[in-house]
């Protein structure tokens, strides 16, 4: 089933911005504001890039943006504390346009402040009995991100997830890769930044690649990042003589 529930986000004319103040200083956001206008395709789209390149900041502003369900509803949790150094002014220049039957449901998912969000899970019996009065903390973190997984991403909807894969192993990545195969196939659109070459294997996927360029649409064997882990594995002591180099002095 392919569904566009966010169909793309809009530069706002309306507002004004310092365009020599971070995050727009980003190529990837002078890029939006230049095009005024980013499609976001329906099924899954990765977003891939270096750290400082802006992946996050603008999966932010799109989760940010999209119109979801009130602060109350367990499909609409931000996992993690409100303000992180990601956060950012750019969802106040940005304008949602979604499908006129567009699910309410979603969850944005910032990996980095998963174990804050079980200690709060973990501190209130009723937040306890949702989650089957399991602990969450009492198990390893990848066990716990992937039941947070399974529980919240079960409704069709907008899901936004940043660097995920910080928390899972390989096997963990790749029950992660079936469940967003599975939201896919049942009506879901999800936004996924990452560094994890085997989130970005996933079968049809759109996959965008930000750097000094700006934004970019790709293929899963033309990403920098998909190259260099070949190139790595392919021949781990090459990049190790001249990583640990040493002069002769």
């Amino acid at each position: 089933m392919t569904l566009r529930h966010i169909e793309a986000v809009e530069w706002r004319e309306d507002r004004h911005y310092d365009a020599e103040r971070w995050p727009f200083t980003l190529p990837v956001v002078r890029q939006l504001a230049s095009q005024r206008r980013f499609d976001i395709p329906a099924g899954v789209t990765v977003i891939v890039g270096e750290n400082g390149s802006g992946k996050s900041t603008l999966v932010e502003a799109l989760a940010a943006v999209y119109p979801r369900r009130g602060a109350q509803s367990p499909y609409v949790d931000l996992v993690g504390d409100h303000a992180s150094l990601e956060d950012s002014p750019l969802p106040q220049l940005l304008r949602a346009r979604t499908a006129r039957m567009a699910s309410p449901a979603g969850f944005f998912l910032r990996a980095e402040a998963m174990h804050a969000y079980f200690q709060r899970v973990d501190a209130d019996q009723s937040q306890r009995r949702a989650w089957g009065g399991i602990e969450l903390n009492a198990r390893s973190h990848g066990e716990s991100f992937l039941e947070v997984l399974r529980r919240r991403f079960n409704e069709v909807g907008v899901y936004f997830l940043d660097e995920p894969e910080s928390a899972l192993s390989f096997q963990s990545c790749l029950a992660l890769l079936a469940l967003l195969d599975t939201m896919r196939a049942e009506g879901s659109q999800v936004i996924v930044a990452t560094h994890s070459p085997i989130l970005a294997s996933l079968p049809d996927a759109s996959i965008y690649e930000i750097g000094d360029w700006g934004l970019r649409e790709t293929t899963y064997d033309e990403l920098d990042l998909v190259r260099s882990w070949r190139h790595y594995l392919a021949d781990p002591g090459a990049f190790h003589r001249h990583l640990f180099e040493r002069g002769d002095d």
